[in-house]
């Protein structure tokens, strides 16, 4: 799903079940490695408490030594919570993601790219003196599977070198598998439902993707029955708009109108009727390839000499 360093040390596309919890576990150990030690609870409990002879059981209107009223346990208690679920402080990004963030703001900035094939090579290359292996690498495994990149991958954008330039389409299974974990990860905070975007990002890649409904089929499905549900879902969203793109098509080439006229009649937007008027065109068209590519295949040279 998205790019991790591999056993070749090149960022590549992982399955989507063995991808979030890596990452997770990554950047939490590197906080962790980097906050102080809390005080425990036990330690605090297990402090010897002074008791005063103003004191009664039950442990009401106690008083320090200088005759004030000592706090109620209850009430130091609460403050001691309080202070523990107070703002967490933010967490610490990788030193190597930080220096690659200074050194390619086009790649690692504002807005991630994804990576190249090869990209933990061609950064070696370049600063052999600057990033220690064990360290880049862990770096590289925590910002590819980071929200923000999986979006980028999600979004079916090219992968790109070094100088920030395009250098090769992302595999559809790698778009398939980041639009699942970007799911997966909103799903858990989200009040609405997701599944209807999902879907339609997924027949757009579908689409994208040039593939027939069975290669595509086979190069993205795994053995997550849930997400492959879904695709099914999607396919079956995606041939029942196809329906009734073509539909429209034969009945506004039969109507002899205008786009705009003819969508005013059946009390629809004009835009929304060109978009579907075009992707019955470009499905036609797809669907003659085909068949033609198929004849043409089906034909068999006749032997030389007869």
């Amino acid at each position: 799903m998205t790019d991790s360093v591999s056993a070749q040390e090149q960022p590549h596309t992982a399955p989507a079940a063995s991808l979030a919890a890596p990452g997770v576990a990554e950047a939490a150990a590197t906080v962790a490695a980097s906050a102080p030690a809390a005080p425990t609870a036990s330690a605090e409990a297990g402090a010897p408490q002074q008791r005063t002879g103003g004191s009664r059981r039950g442990g009401r209107n106690r008083r320090t030594p200088d005759g004030r009223q000592a706090p109620d346990s209850a009430g130091g208690a609460s403050a001691v919570s309080g202070a523990a679920s107070g703002p967490r402080a933010p967490q610490r990004v990788h030193p190597a993601l930080e220096q690659l963030a200074g050194l390619y703001p086009h790649l690692f900035g504002a807005v991630f790219r994804p990576l190249k094939r090869g990209i933990f090579q061609d950064l070696l290359a370049a600063h052999p003196e600057l990033f220690e292996r064990e360290a880049l690498k862990v770096a590289l495994g925590i910002h590819t599977r980071s929200t923000r990149y999986l979006q980028s991958v999600a979004a079916g954008d090219k992968r790109h070198d070094l100088q920030g330039q395009p250098v090769e389409d992302m595999a559809p299974e790698h778009v398939h598998h980041a639009l699942l974990e970007v799911y997966r990860r909103k799903k858990a905070r989200a009040t609405e439902d997701l599944l209807p975007k999902l879907r339609n990002r997924m027949m757009a890649a579908f689409e994208a993707s040039g593939l027939t409904r069975e290669a595509y089929s086979e190069l993205v499905q795994g053995r997550d029955e849930t997400a492959n549900a879904i695709l099914e879902e999607a396919f079956a969203e995606w041939a029942a708009r196809n329906a009734k793109d073509e539909a429209l098509l034969r009945a506004f080439e039969a109507s002899g109108q205008t786009l705009e006229a003819f969508a005013d009649m059946y009390g629809m937007v004009s835009r929304t009727v060109g978009q579907q008027l075009e992707r019955a065109r470009r499905l036609a068209a797809a669907a003659s390839a085909a068949t033609a590519a198929a004849a043409a295949a089906a034909v068999v040279p006749a032997p030389e000499g007869t």
